[in-house]
């Protein structure tokens, strides 16, 4: 247990050199208390779910999941200081709510920064930096090559080559893929931004195909179509998804 007073923080980084870095740093700030460390994506999702805490420092690229993947599956959107040795992903940082970007290497008074912004953010919104980032970052968002889904527990990594469609479900999405699915919370439309559009097309209001799972556009009456995939599924395509299909084949 952590003293009240306290702020708990969770060191996620695949290099252990970098987590005793952090370590070291961090005895210097009596009012924070490592409660955890990880050293790879799936165990960063297991531990803030778990432990909670204040303040995570997050890695970007890690084996497993990336930083960004980690954050999608918890669905923390505070409290998050990125520790990278990649500049290129700041904006897309910023854009998902972090307190500070830290570029490895960092020198102690740089980490001391990052701390007292902490400190004063926590809790509390950046509308205006957060605003500009997103867009930004939507310019130079690079499109979704795995998708997260957290299920029962467990967490589920699906490469984005292996999914054949996906619905609509009320406030989820049905992922199929390699002869399986998973629902995860998300809008179709949401997804749909994330995806690429020369691989993946939507074809009705409640589902997107991917362009290769298709074996053939079926008619089944005068002005109506149905999409057949090469699993045996057929799914309806309306008017302007069909517009849309007819136009990548």
């Amino acid at each position: 247990m952590r003293p009240a007073d306290k702020l708990s923080v969770l060191i996620v980084d695949d290099e252990e050199l970098s987590r005793r870095l952090s370590q070291e740093y961090l005895k210097t700030h009596p009012d924070l208390q490592v409660v955890g460390e990880c050293e790879n994506g799936l165990q960063a999702i297991d531990s803030i779910l778990a432990l909670e805490p204040d303040l995570v420092l997050l890695d970007i690229q890690m084996p497993k999941l990336n930083g960004f993947e980690v954050l999608e599956a918890t669905g923390r959107r505070t409290g998050v200081i990125f520790s990278t040795a990649f500049d290129q992903y700041a904006l897309k940082a910023f854009d998902q709510h972090a307190i500070d970007y830290l570029l490895k290497p960092y020198s102690q008074e740089r980490f001391d920064e990052a701390l007292a912004k902490a400190r004063k953010m926590l809790g509390q919104a950046q509308p205006a930096l957060q605003k500009l980032a997103r867009e930004h970052a939507r310019e130079h968002t690079q499109k979704l090559e795995r998708i997260v889904v957290r299920d029962r527990g467990q967490t589920h990594v699906i490469p984005v080559a292996t999914i054949d469609y996906i619905e609509a479900q009320d406030d989820y999405i049905q992922i199929h893929y390699s002869g399986k699915s998973l629902l995860k919370t998300q809008s179709l439309s949401e997804l749909e931004t994330q995806l690429d559009p020369r691989i993946f097309v939507r074809i009705h209001r409640s589902s997107i195909i991917r362009l290769s799972a298709l074996k053939s556009l079926e008619r089944i009456s005068k002005d109506s179509y149905q999409a057949l995939l090469h699993n045996g599924v057929s799914l309806a395509i309306s008017r302007t998804g069909y517009e849309r299909i007819k136009g990548m084949l």
